[in-house]
């Protein structure tokens, strides 16, 4: 089994890196039967990644024609077979491409029997959820086989909703109905279609970029709500600052005037002994 993370690059993002590295450690102890390949996509993820479970170990071994090919030696139940840092700061079709060939490589050879992916799925600003998505094998064109999902609390959708009105964002739904409505007549007209390929070779170039299209759903996905995240963090160090500022300065200025007024004390005390 194959368990993509997609965390962030960055800090400075609240729990954003946590409750993703939560939610696949919850996904890892529920599969205690299954062997599971971890590939990290962000820096964050990579490093606690790295620190929990081994990296997979391959070595070189030659056939009876004289090639050589590499050959994995498994040593724990979980490990970590790849990671990508920096995929999520310049977002590239092209890299998103090459995991989904690379995932797509493995499932055929059957080095694993499906593939899942950890990403945190953005609606809006108060409006994100941690996403388990499965995406292979495929059991329905069109339709994400979410397996398992956490919404956030109350708490955190308050201080996402201050935040947003703080940064002078609308918290308004934004009216997707007629898009809605295109979308749905697309490739539904009752039409006789004449294909020039084979519907095998269609289907195999189809599927790499169907499953590099769900990728790349994610990671855009994962982007935004980093950046949701982000705000409300910077939103909430800000208000933080600010009152440890005016405890500070009402601190200060207490202890000024208890100093002055024993001063004063001193000086009176003195002047009456004279």
């Amino acid at each position: 089994m194959l368990l993509i993370v997609v965390s962030g690059d960055k800090g400075f993002a609240g729990a954003f890196n946590a409750n993703i590295l939560k939610t696949a450690y919850q996904f890892i102890a529920g599969n205690p039967d299954k062997e599971i390949d971890v590939e990290a996509v962000g820096r964050k993820g990579r490093d606690q990644l790295r620190r929990h479970y081994p990296a997979a170990v391959y070595s070189e071994q030659t056939d009876e024609t004289g090639h050589t090919r590499q050959v994995r030696e498994r040593k724990a139940h979980v490990e970590v077979t790849g990671d990508h840092p920096g995929m999520l700061l310049k977002l590239e079709t092209s890299r998103v491409f090459a995991l989904a060939q690379s995932i797509i490589s493995r499932y055929v050879h059957e080095e694993i029997d499906a593939a899942y992916i950890v990403y945190n799925e953005f609606k809006s600003v108060i409006q994100q959820r941690l996403v388990v998505e499965r995406l292979l094998p495929l059991m329905k064109i069109g339709i994400p086989q979410i397996t398992g999902a956490v919404e956030p609390t109350e708490e955190e959708r308050v201080r996402a909703a201050e935040a947003a009105a703080s940064a002078g964002i609308s918290l308004e739904p934004v009216d997707t109905t007629e898009a809605d409505e295109e979308a749905r007549k697309f490739g539904t007209s009752q039409v006789d279609y004449i294909y020039e390929e084979p519907a095998d070779d269609l289907f195999n170039g189809l599927l790499p970029q169907y499953v590099s299209s769900m990728l790349y759903h994610a990671m855009t996905e994962s982007v935004a709500a980093e950046h949701a995240a982000r705000m409300t963090a910077m939103d909430s160090a800000t208000n933080n600052a600010s009152d440890m500022i005016d405890a500070l300065t009402l601190h200060m200025n207490r202890v000024r005037q208890a100093a002055i007024t024993k001063e004063i004390i001193e000086i009176v005390s003195g002047a009456a002994a004279l």
